[in-house]
């Protein structure tokens, strides 16, 4: 009885510490976003008055600098689904290849693959590489930037999740005359749903909330990205604390969606492997 009260009550406080930890944030910036001026220059942790202006707030931040939010949302959403495609379907198939084909090369390739998690990215080469090509300021530079970055811990998991897959399958989609290509899209990459819904959400994610590289990459105001107008929001409405926190809670929503919908795919990808492996 008393262990059973003790394991209740260790429950009891570890949800309310991660509920305070989690939910507290997110409260106060959608307490905050719903407020007026001068309601919100207290910074206090309380609900709005009235929840009349929500919209209000939502429009004038829109409405901004010739409609801004919007094209860097636009940018934003371009960036994230192409860099996604690119690298669910490049990072499947190493993965798929370092899996089944053991040899002195792959073994190599998989050096490769871990470095690429140790070493930071170089800035300043990356540039230089970038302006070489041309890819520099451009949309595609920047997605090739992402979906190198995210590469190596992509095709990890990958590589986690074939493990899971039958090597006969292989075999017998080869006698029945597949080829190479044919085999992995039709029989293996149907099977890949968990993992890639995995590498999809938690990259999206990544991508769709990254600053560091498209301030680095992608330079112009015309080129803005969500997280790049939350920075010049920051000075913009540095007395209007309502609207800059309108604009962390438009950022925050296709995110936590996102999550919200695909929470239990990600688990299963993560967890895929790991006991055969």
């Amino acid at each position: 009885m008393i262990a059973t009260l003790r394991r209740v009550l260790v429950e009891a406080v570890a949800l309310t510490v991660s509920a305070a930890v989690f939910l507290g944030p997110l409260l106060f910036i959608f307490f905050m976003a719903g407020k007026t001026t001068q309601e919100a220059g207290g910074m206090g942790f309380s609900a709005p008055a009235t929840f009349d202006q929500y919209l209000p707030n939502v429009v004038a931040v829109v409405q901004q600098s010739n409609y801004l939010l919007i094209r860097a949302f636009v940018n934003s959403v371009m960036i994230t689904v192409l860099s996604i495609v690119i690298l669910v379907v490049v990072s499947g198939m190493a993965g798929f290849i370092l899996d089944r084909r053991l040899s002195r090369v792959t073994k190599i390739a998989n050096l490769f693959v871990l470095l690429g998690i140790m070493i930071p990215p170089s800035v300043i080469t990356t540039i230089w590489v970038l302006q070489g090509v041309g890819l520099f300021k451009t949309l595609i530079g920047l997605v090739l930037v992402e979906v190198a970055l995210a590469f190596p811990f992509a095709v990890i998991l990958f590589r986690a999740f074939m493990v899971t897959v039958p090597r006969e399958m292989d075999e017998a989609a080869v006698m029945e005359g597949c080829s190479g290509w044919t085999m992995y899209l039709k029989v293996i990459f149907p099977l890949l749903k968990s993992v890639s819904a995995t590498v999809t959400v938690l990259n999206s994610v990544h991508i769709f909330n990254d600053f560091v590289n498209p301030l680095y990459f992608l330079p112009g105001a015309q080129n803005a990205t969500l997280q790049l107008t939350l920075f010049n929001f920051i000075s913009r409405y540095s007395t209007q604390w309502n609207l800059l926190f309108t604009d962390v809670l438009l950022l925050t929503i296709p995110p936590f969606v996102l999550f919200l919908f695909f929470n239990k795919k990600i688990v299963a990808g993560m967890v895929a492997g790991a006991i055969k492996s």
